[in-house]
């Protein structure tokens, strides 16, 4: 193999001549790994190889290097060894350092403690099923099952299920880098390292894994899947104009705020014998309204179950707070969250979205954030709703003729004025 560093590093950028790395070992086992995954190929011959004393086992970086200790190499059979880079790249193409520190910022986490929380839940989330079939896996490796939750949840799910302690603490030595917590390491080379992948590179690895995957969807686990659908459903401007709305949401006065007694108001001092609660902050409720319709195509309303999973992100994975309504000319159920996918889209009649206005906004607690997804051909409400609104249209190359096709100069009403409208798709 050529471009791979065979000695390793005591500090940034360092050489460590006495740490000598099998690498015929180490790449016999990255080869098995190949043939048992195929799908993921092309990310495991991305990474950049680094030998060091200083990892425990084996990490990566969220530059696509993979260091590795010549000690682990040396005592680990070349089976485990294919399904430890099966871990590892596993971290960087689910963007676990990424999500790490989009969580850490959303609920105000920091801290070395805090990034091993997360690096266990990263690890909950891909060791469930990428062993067996060919796959060895370590007899320490950690699952959900360690830690008494169910499996085929995402990495946020975990971290609100578990906190560290004693059950936990023969977890403490875990250590998959960077790449699966964002926390930099003392080993890491850096952005400006040699051997890095590009952000650009980085996309396309996962593009080319993704691709493979949906080729042959029946050889790779449903995580698997799942995941290479989200990658084919690239970013949208909208989720960022979500996202934007909910933090407007938030932050206005008395959205998002409840009273609660697990901490008292400092005012109680002044009221001898009285305990008064104190103001807390909650993420947002939001509403979900999909137009079912007749005019609304099979495509967009698998477009609409992607973007609840995004818009379930944007309030930092509280399935909970999210529920979602269908509707055409009614909206007779609201659902509650659990997957995606288990949201019956049902409907296909005429459009009349005020019933989802109306249904949503009558829900108690009610919503703080009402997103509806739609193709625009229906009625709106006149009267602004006391929450924030966000209206999301289905992007279509030729509008006009998805109108009525009778009427030739039938345009539907815009949105209102007080919603936020962007395209999606």
């Amino acid at each position: 193999m050529t471009g791979e560093s065979q000695t390793g590093v005591t500090g940034p950028g360092l050489p460590d001549p006495a740490a000598v790395l099998d690498r015929d070992k180490l790449f016999t086992a990255r080869l098995h790994a190949a043939r048992a995954r195929p799908y993921l190929a092309t990310a495991l011959f991305a990474l950049h190889t680094v030998a060091s004393r200083q990892v425990p086992t084996m990490a990566v970086d969220r530059h696509w290097r993979c260091y590795v200790s010549p000690a682990f190499v040396d005592r680990t059979p070349v089976e485990e060894l294919a399904g430890v880079w099966v871990h590892e790249v596993s971290h960087l193409l689910r963007d676990h350092h990424g999500r790490s520190d989009r969580f850490a910022r959303e609920h105000r986490l920091s801290g070395p403690a805090e990034r091993l929380r997360m690096n266990i839940a990263a690890d909950c989330e891909i060791n469930d099923d990428i062993f067996g079939d060919g796959l060895v896996g370590p007899g320490d490796a950690v699952g959900p099952e360690a830690l008494g939750l169910s499996g085929g949840q995402l990495m946020e799910d975990y971290l609100r299920q578990f906190r560290l302690g004693p059950y936990t603490q023969d977890m403490a030595w875990l250590d998959c880098g960077s790449g699966a917590d964002g926390l930099e390491r003392m080993w890491d080379l850096g952005p400006d390292g040699a051997r890095g992948l590009s952000a650009e590179e980085r996309d396309l690895v996962r593009f080319r894994v993704a691709r493979g995957i949906n080729g042959r969807p029946g050889n790779a686990p449903k995580g698997w899947r799942r995941w290479a659908e989200e990658v084919f459903h690239p970013p949208q401007p909208w989720r960022e104009l979500l996202g934007a709305a909910v933090r407007a949401a938030t932050s206005g006065s008395g959205a998002g705020e409840d009273y609660t007694y697990g901490r008292p108001s400092r005012r109680s001092s002044g009221i001898p014998g009285v305990v008064l609660p104190s103001l807390r902050r909650r993420p947002p409720r939001v509403s979900v309204v999909i137009d079912t319709s007749g005019s609304v195509s099979d495509a967009e309303l698998g477009s609409a179950l992607l973007e609840v999973t995004a818009i379930c992100r944007a309030v930092g994975g509280r399935r909970d707070l999210v529920s979602v309504l269908p509707c055409d000319a009614a909206a007779p159920l609201v659902h509650a969250l659990c997957r995606a996918e288990g949201i019956p889209l049902t409907g296909g009649g005429g459009t009349d979205l005020r019933a989802g206005f109306d249904r949503a906004l009558r829900s108690r607690p009610g919503p703080d954030v009402v997103v509806v997804l739609t193709d625009g051909q229906t009625r709106w409400p006149k009267a602004r709703p006391a929450c924030r609104t966000v209206v999301g249209l289905f992007a279509r190359e030729h509008r006009r003729r998805s109108w009525r096709e009778e009427d030739a100069e039938y345009v539907p009403e815009s949105p209102p004025d007080w919603a936020r409208v962007v395209s999606i798709g």
